[in-house]
């Protein structure tokens, strides 16, 4: 019973952090202007999770369903700001699914190892999340237009958008966040593991 009310718990409290890792990542304007701190939180806390998660579980799919359950979250909040009025594009559901899957097939194709689980699924993810994720940005019509015309609530004045900064410090957003989030989401799922291995001996 203990183990499976930690199963539980991993899965809450992970699938939580993920989602407010940054705090605002997922509204639109946020999203778009600070991609690299977008790829990183999301690449690293979807591995952390994930590897953490799966190695207590030891069924390859178990990341995906992991991402699956932080996609439905985050659609949920998608719908209930779109519900108080904000148009559809407000929030942006980030694409970890793909990753995950990746992270469970090398989970399944190394025959459950859990070191090349960490260090090529870990890979992996922070090569591909950053990419699926620009894909996804790139079909929201204008962001910085949606972050002057529906500021948030919770947004405070010093924080208010003054100017376009899209590509002004970045030359390939892609290239950096990939970058970042690959060489983050190794030595991070590593410690997930560690901390997966006290507690099982716990």
């Amino acid at each position: 019973t203990t183990h499976y009310l930690f199963i539980v718990v991993v899965a809450v409290n992970s699938t939580l952090l993920t989602i407010n890792a940054g705090d605002y990542i997922f509204y639109t304007d946020w999203a778009w202007t600070s991609f690299v701190v977008f790829s990183v939180s999301q690449s690293t806390m979807l591995v952390v999770g994930a590897i953490y998660y799966m190695l207590f579980t030891g069924v390859p799919g178990t990341a995906t369903y992991y991402a699956t359950i932080m996609t439905i979250y985050t659609w949920v909040a998608k719908g209930a700001w779109f519900a108080l009025g904000y148009p559809y594009d407000f929030i942006t559901v980030p694409v970890w699914i793909p990753s995950a899957m990746l992270l469970d097939l090398t989970y399944w194709a190394t025959r459950r190892n859990k070191h090349a689980a960490i260090i090529i699924g870990g890979t992996l993810v922070g090569l591909s999340l950053p990419l699926f994720n620009m894909i996804n940005l790139l079909l929201i019509r204008d962001p910085l237009e949606m972050a002057f015309k529906y500021p948030r609530p919770t947004l405070p004045p010093y924080m208010t958008p003054i100017e376009p900064q899209v590509g002004k410090f970045y030359n390939s957003p892609v290239a950096l966040g990939s970058g970042a989030g690959a060489v983050l989401s190794v030595p991070i799922a590593a410690l997930g593991a560690k901390l997966n291995t006290w507690t099982y001996r716990w």
